[in-house]
């Protein structure tokens, strides 16, 4: 029964000593020295700022993108204990003890050494010989650029892991379809294809260009594999529905669950989330919420109510009014109605408050029961410090003429009657019965004289004079010219009214509210609003000293310089290894001469490389070309302040074009003995070269030794190159 027993239990296992090799130079040479230098490196402190406020579970928005790449960041520094103390406010400021230099940097390193295996990896399943991807995975080992980025607490190195952990998948799971279809190793590839897409795009929206690349690629395999005779109708419907589920679906899923996670962890409110709406602000601890908390949730008749215009940008305001009047005259010479001023006011201030009163009564308190406002209801707007009711007539606005004046009413006792009847519009009501919600109902007030829509026309325009205490315009705009964000409001503060008497009145306004309903948003509801406002929120693009354009990438006319020591001469910078940069030019510049060369000679019926040759020659450039141009050309049309970094991940599938190109030329063009043995030794003496200027920047790369004034002259290659020299 326990014969077994009487043998030895044997594991064998095949070690690729080649890739182990790898992995341990891809190590060394990102993680060697990690903690050096202790300061703020470049866009350390920028992305610093968004580690601390994950410590302190503090909400932000961050425009560049989604959050999972700023989660793993904060997760090296939850790692290494970090407390979120630590001021980021200048490039260069020394890192405090509590900060763990080593542990934040930590995950951008380990991500830039596993690219080195996975370049390997990569040209080996498309099926080219190990000493090409020994190449490609040694020309990434010695690339300065690549290097440098990650070896901080930057995004770039993260992102071009997970787009070569993307590409890798999917070539593992192409090449098992012909023999081991729907295998656990095949839906492991395909799974795992979809799951770095997704963290691809979770680390910066760049990762969406190589996700469009690799669906565009599976869609046209999909294709060939429709012409399969030997495939049944629901064996191919088998293939689309797993394509589908891991390809789509779950990229999807997991884009979501990032912001779940992000929204799960932040849910203190902090300077960020003033731009978002009301709602959103309000299910945050903190902030908003504290003032909000219990407020009522109906709006009635004689409520007291904040109101804050919706579009929140360049700012948030709140409908103002106070006792000063617009001027009789302008300084154009337009005359005014000389009524009391209304605007919008980006500070809160008592005299946002407003009284929402029923025309066909005479009290400005809250009934009881409540009598709820619902769409489509007529209602005043009454001034809470003043008294005096909202108003729009045919008088042109004070900066935007072929709008209408709003005003809080004053009785000069001329012929100019009152206007002060406002319907409520609920933009975003599941039916015309809608009651008027605090916080989450989102209103037009039509005026019913005039047909004009409340806007806070501030928002395109200028604000106003000094006479204006340069608040922003509010207008009555006609419906006609289109329906825009900043016609719409939300009550932000609300109570329900009890003083009848003005001073009691002014008592209540001052008081804060008291009664507890809850009004949390849910995931979806805050998910959408959230990505919305990375999608459409613009920071001014002001011009950097290393920006630069696309076009000066490519010959690397350009570099950043991302520290320089307090007082000696060592530096580091952004700079590719000139070798590496210009062979990825000329290999792309062959690939596509060639390309256009075989598919002319094809078109003649002449087959100058066997079909096999072709079809791999194909596939390669699809891949690595197609991989440089969706991460390149894109930056042509964008209006953003850009760096050199942003095109590293195109970089990174141009040098895997190298050594594919140097192989095709060894085998099909170079055909004598003679020719090869040349052809092997110019390749000894090219990658010596690669190696030598590796070497000659890595003092700048790494930051140490410290370079003499004439070393770092000498380090000038290009005039447009910025290398820091101090003046004697």
């Amino acid at each position: 029964m326990l014969g077994f027993l009487k043998n030895p239990v044997v594991i064998t296992a095949e070690i690729n000593m080649n890739l182990i090799a790898l992995i341990v130079m891809g190590l060394i040479s990102r993680l060697w020295g990690l903690s050096y230098p202790r300061a703020v490196v470049f866009d350390e402190v920028y992305y610093g700022q968004f580690v601390s406020l994950y410590m302190k579970r503090i909400f932000f928005v961050d425009d560049s993108g989604p959050p999972f790449g700023h989660m793993l960041l904060a997760l090296g520094g939850y790692l290494g204990g970090f407390d979120g103390n630590f001021l980021w406010n200048r490039i260069g400021a020394e890192y405090s003890m509590n900060v763990p230099v080593w542990s934040l940097r930590l995950l951008p390193a380990l991500a830039g050494a596993l690219c080195v295996p996975l370049a390997y990896q990569i040209l080996v399943e498309l099926q080219f010989s190990h000493c090409a991807a020994l190449g490609a995975a040694l020309l990434i080992l010695l690339e300065n650029s690549l290097i440098t980025q990650s070896r901080f607490m930057l995004l770039e190195s993260i992102l071009i892991f997970f787009i070569l952990l993307a590409v890798l998948s999917y070539l593992k799971f192409y090449n098992l379809q012909r023999h081991s279809s729907f295998s656990g190793s095949w839906w492991f590839w395909l799974l795992l294809t979809g799951v770095a897409c997704s963290c691809a795009v979770g680390v910066k929206y760049m990762g969406l260009f190589t996700y469009m690349l690799l669906l565009a690629v599976a869609g046209l395999h999909f294709w060939h594999m429709i012409g399969d005779q030997n495939l049944s109708n629901v064996s191919l419907m088998c293939h689309f529905l797993a394509r589908g589920l891991a390809l789509i679906i779950i990229p999807v899923a997991m884009y979501l669950s990032f912001f779940y996670v992000h929204l799960t962890l932040l849910y203190r409110s902090g300077p960020h989330d003033q731009i978002m709406t009301s709602a959103f602000q309000a299910s945050l601890e903190g902030g908003l919420a504290r003032i909000t908390q219990g407020q009522p949730l109906e709006v009635a008749y004689g409520s007291q109510i904040t109101l804050r215009n919706v579009l929140g940008k360049p700012m948030q305001c709140w409908l103002h009014s106070h006792k000063n009047t617009y001027p009789i005259r302008y300084e154009n010479g337009r005359g005014s109605s000389h009524q009391q001023q209304v605007t919008c006011y980006p500070f809160k201030d008592v005299n946002n408050w407003w009284i929402v009163k029923d025309p066909g009564m005479q009290q400005l308190v809250v009934s009881n029961p409540p009598r709820p406002v619902r769409h489509g209801h007529i209602v005043q707007l009454v001034h809470g410090i003043t008294t005096r009711y909202l108003n729009t007539h045919d008088v042109a606005a004070p900066l935007s003429p072929h709008s209408q004046e709003v005003s809080c009413y004053i009785d000069y006792n001329i012929s100019m009657p009152a206007q002060n009847l406002w319907r409520v519009e609920i933009v975003n009501r599941e039916s015309d019965t809608d009651v008027w919600k605090t916080i989450l109902s989102e209103v037009r007030f039509v005026h019913v004289n005039t047909s004009a829509v409340l806007k806070a026309s501030g928002f395109i325009g200028a604000s106003l004079p000094e006479w204006g205490y340069r608040q922003l315009e509010v207008v009555g705009e006609k419906l006609s010219k289109g329906y825009h964000q900043s016609m719409v409001w939300n009550v932000e503060e609300h109570r329900y009214g009890k003083s009848q008497e003005q001073k009691e009145r002014e008592v209540e306004l001052h008081s804060p509210t008291q009664m507890d309903i809850s009004k949390n948003l849910s995931f979806m509801a805050k998910f959408t609003e959230l990505q919305w406002k990375i999608l459409t929120l613009k920071n001014e693009d002001t011009e950097h000293k290393y920006s630069s354009s696309a076009l000066d990438w490519i010959t690397m006319d350009t570099n950043i310089a991302y520290w320089l020591h307090p007082t000696s001469g060592a530096q580091i910078h952004l700079l590719g290894n000139v070798v590496t940069w210009t062979s990825a030019n000329v290999a792309a510049l062959v690939y596509m001469c060639l390309s256009l060369w075989y598919l002319l000679r094809r078109r003649r019926k002449i087959y100058d490389i066997p079909e096999e040759a072709w079809q791999l020659w194909v596939s390669a450039g699809g891949i690595c070309v197609g991989g440089w141009a969706v991460n390149y050309l894109p930056f042509f049309l964008m209006e953003k302040t850009l760096f050199l970094y942003h095109y590293l991940p195109a970089l990174t599938f141009q040098i895997l074009l190298v050594p594919i190109v140097l192989q095709h030329l060894s085998d099909h063009l170079c055909r004598s003995l003679l020719l090869k043995s040349m052809f092997s030794a110019l390749m000894v003496a090219w990658f010596s070269s690669v190696y030598l200027v590796y070497c000659t920047f890595s003092p700048v790369t790494y930051g140490e030794p410290s370079l003499s004034v004439t070393e770092l002259k000498d380090l000038r290659w290009k005039d447009s190159w910025n290398i820091l020299i101090r003046k004697q």
